[in-house]
């Protein structure tokens, strides 16, 4: 069967970027000048997905807003002959797009499972807005592919390092079924360094088999006391194959702040209408850096000269 719909979690609070956050949804920050989630969007449409779920909550009807036509702001770029801007407008439009809300957030596992009338009997892809993911073949489209040839759940992963483990889902790989794609015996939900079965983390592509929805029902909290996917991953690998694809490509995460201020600029290093004056603007801040360092380390040197 082929893979037509995908869904895309967005109730989070977002948390971690307040106050920003009080009243606008996160996924709508724009990375230099475009909405986070409009980037998970198009990787969805380029990968072929034909039908997308958008799970929103508390203020997150900007993210409804965004995606619908704004007939008024589409006029006065025409009047005005602004065909370049208009284009970048109705690029947004033109999307089969559905929204439900997440009444009480609970876990990305329950996000998902609001999506089940919508999936139907159909394998779907998950995507996560904390994860930009850049690749010649889009991530998604990989995950597709794989289920062409196994029709089993794969889900996305990465190496990180090794202290970092206790962030992230993590897999007990058992052997590779072709490069860089993974038999799993299990699926650990934030394991301590110590007791990690590996370095492969899950990131934030899942493709996945309607068969995770009856779990999802009678899956009780796990980790913060919240339905987690991955606990569902791991209780579906036991009634049936699920693999990892391990992703080679480049992933941004945008989930912390830092994370964020990193994307931004490499995205503007790139962006035709800024990227020179980012960079004069990177050198003369390097250069400015450069010589604060100097003159503190002048100083430092003076201070121990003296106390000798």
């Amino acid at each position: 069967m082929k893979v037509r719909k995908a869904v895309i979690p967005a109730a989070g609070l977002g948390t971690r970027f307040l106050p920003a956050t009080k009243a606008m949804a996160k996924e709508m920050l724009p990375i230099v000048d475009k909405p986070t989630i409009q980037f998970i969007v198009e990787e969805a449409l380029n990968s072929g997905i034909e039908d997308i779920l958008i799970v929103t909550g508390k203020a997150k009807r900007p993210i409804e807003d965004h995606f619908d036509a704004n007939l008024e702001l589409e006029m006065a770029l025409k009047e005005k002959e602004k065909s370049d801007l208009l284009k970048l407008v109705e690029e947004t439009t033109d999307v089969n797009l559905h929204f439900i809300r997440q009444s009480h957030p609970n876990g990305l596992g329950h996000a998902v499972l609001q999506a089940k009338a919508f999936v139907g009997n159909e394998p779907f892809v998950v995507m996560l807005g904390d994860d930009l993911m850049e690749d010649k073949n889009p991530l998604s489209k990989q995950l597709m592919d794989d289920y062409e040839k196994t029709h089993a759940s794969t889900i996305a992963v990465m190496d990180v390092p090794h202290e970092d483990t206790s962030k992230y889902g993590i897999i007990n790989p058992d052997g590779q079924v072709e490069k860089g794609l993974f038999n799993v015996n299990s699926f650990v939900e934030k394991p301590e360094p110590d007791v990690a079965p590996s370095d492969l983390a899950i990131i934030g592509r899942y493709l996945l088999t309607p068969e995770i929805f009856p779990i999802l029902e009678n899956l009780a909290p796990g980790a913060g006391n919240e339905i987690q996917l991955t606990d569902a991953i791991d209780i579906l690998n036991k009634t049936q194959r699920v693999f990892a694809r391990q992703f080679k490509g480049k992933r941004f995460d945008v989930g912390d702040k830092f994370g964020f201020m990193r994307t931004s600029i490499e995205y503007g290093l790139v962006h035709p209408q800024i990227k020179d004056d980012l960079v004069d603007f990177i050198i003369e801040l390097g250069n400015k850096l450069s010589q604060k360092k100097q003159v503190n380390e002048s100083r430092r040197n003076k201070t121990e000269a003296k106390r000798k």
